[in-house]
């Protein structure tokens, strides 16, 4: 007796889902964020509304999901930093692609969509340090810890400060509009860095 396979429906779903990620990425990079609703996201996607109602509580949920899944795609928490040894050319290289990256206009207009929600949903904002911010520190704290294991890097610096000297200008400026993301100036703030918490003369 033979058994006809029925719809690989696991399949369907995972289309479904990256069709609303793609719609969604699209919809905030074309639209004011506030213009964007949660009915266009399934209309232009050809899914039916209910693929977003179960699935996402509402217009910031979704507009994380669809962040995430980037992460996802670039290899998610799996990601490393560069270990060549020279921990002033592997930090130049990551803050680099992270300025070219907030420079990119559309996923400048999906993050800032996503800062405006973090500031007043404080449950969307503990999802966003559990699921993408925090792991992608802790690859940072990785290729630190190697730095101060090789004595680049000052030993008894706490990394989680290290992380904020390194990155919270660079943030401070896309945020507030108030000067390009260059290469020299992602060099800069890494010299900077290194200088602030280089090895101490025993």
């Amino acid at each position: 007796m033979s058994h006809e396979k029925g719809p690989d429906h696991s399949r369907r779903k995972e289309r479904s889902r990256q069709a609303v990620f793609a719609t969604t990425r699209a919809l905030v990079a074309e639209e004011p964020y506030e213009k964007v609703t949660v009915e266009a996201i399934p209309a232009r996607a050809g899914v039916g509304r209910q693929t977003i109602y179960r699935r996402w509580p509402s217009k910031s949920a979704v507009v994380f999901a669809a962040l995430l899944a980037l992460s996802e795609d670039a290899g998610g928490q799996s990601v490393t930093l560069p270990g060549s040894g020279d921990v002033e050319a592997d930090l130049k290289l990551v803050l680099r692609a992270t300025a070219e990256e907030f420079a990119e206009p559309s996923f400048d207009r999906l993050i800032r969509a996503l800062t405006i929600e973090i500031a007043d949903d404080a449950a969307l904002a503990a999802e966003y340090a559990e699921k993408l911010a925090r792991p992608l520190d802790e690859a940072k704290k990785v290729r630190l810890r190697s730095a101060q294991a090789a004595g680049q890097l000052d030993a008894d610096a706490g990394l989680d400060l290290v992380l904020d000297v390194l990155y919270a200008p660079l943030f401070q400026r896309w945020l507030h509009r108030s000067g390009p993301l260059t290469a020299s100036y992602a060099d800069a703030l890494v010299d900077a860095t290194l200088r602030a918490f280089a090895p101490r003369v025993r």
